[in-house]
């Protein structure tokens, strides 16, 4: 009995130091367990913030850009760029304007300039309308004293100056410069010039006029025509706008030839260009 007694002491020893371990065992485990739970939720609590971070940075980002998307739909954005393009347009009306003033300002330089020789060309009208403007302004008529009527020289000259003296001038330039390639050495060579000169002014040859009236003054600086051929080229000048020149002109005709009869109408046609600012 006793034996029996120490063997079931023995085997509930036995089992209690096995049961002991085994219980020891399962909480080792358990706390391993538990630990690698916690790592777990750790890593995974990190990972979530990261997570949350980055959708945090998100957030922002989405709310500058609405914020953007806001400030476009309040009108701020817009509102500069309209004031940008107000303020081209006001410069744009700025410069136009100073261009049509400019341009009006040409417009009526032009325009007076315009009436300046208008009513210079009205002036000297109204002179030449004058007996001794009449005469100077005519074709020379004059020739040397007795000539011969009968020759073809003179009848030639009569010629051109009959045309001249009815208005046709073109029959009558035609004819001036047949005479003075027929008769290059004629004692009427300075006649013929002049009216050659003459007949380009009517027909508003002004330059040729200018250039064959100098002529004249070049090679028959003697002939009774030399103060009509510079009358002539004064009026040409002022009919070409070179208003300094035919006053230059006029002077130089008034100095030289103080005693001619075209003389106080170039007077008056100078003090009229005088006049005139």
């Amino acid at each position: 009995m006793k034996k029996l007694i120490l063997a079931s002491l023995l085997f509930a020893t036995q089992l209690f130091s096995v049961t002991s371990h085994a219980a020891l065992f399962d909480d080792t485990e358990a706390r391993k367990k538990i630990l690698e739970l916690q790592a777990n939720q750790q890593s995974q609590n990190q990972a979530t913030q990261a997570s949350l971070a980055d959708l945090k940075k998100s957030i922002q980002s989405l709310e500058q850009r609405v914020t953007a998307i806001e400030a476009i739909t309040k009108g701020q954005v817009l509102s500069d760029m309209q004031n940008q393009i107000e303020s081209l347009k006001q410069e744009v009306a700025r410069l136009k304007g100073e261009l049509e003033v400019a341009s009006h300002n040409v417009d009526a330089t032009q325009q007076r300039q315009k009436d300046l020789y208008t009513d210079t060309d009205t002036r000297l009208r109204k002179l030449e309308s004058s007996p001794a403007a009449a005469t100077s302004e005519q074709p020379a008529n004059a020739t040397p004293a007795a000539p011969d009527k009968s020759s073809q020289e003179f009848q030639t000259l009569e010629l051109a100056n009959g045309l001249s003296k009815e208005g046709k001038h073109k029959d009558a330039f035609a004819a001036y410069d047949k005479f003075l390639k027929d008769y290059p050495n004629s004692t009427y060579a300075g006649d013929a010039i002049y009216g050659l000169g003459y007949s380009q002014f009517a027909l508003k040859n002004y330059k040729s006029a200018i250039a064959t009236q100098q002529k004249l003054l070049d090679t028959h600086p003697e002939s009774a025509k030399a103060a009509d051929a510079m009358f002539n080229m004064a009026n040409s000048q002022i009919q070409l706008g070179q208003v300094t020149n035919a006053k230059k002109t006029l002077k130089d005709l008034i100095a030289k030839f103080p005693n001619s009869e075209v003389t106080p109408t170039a007077q008056k046609r100078l003090k009229a260009l005088e006049a005139i600012r």
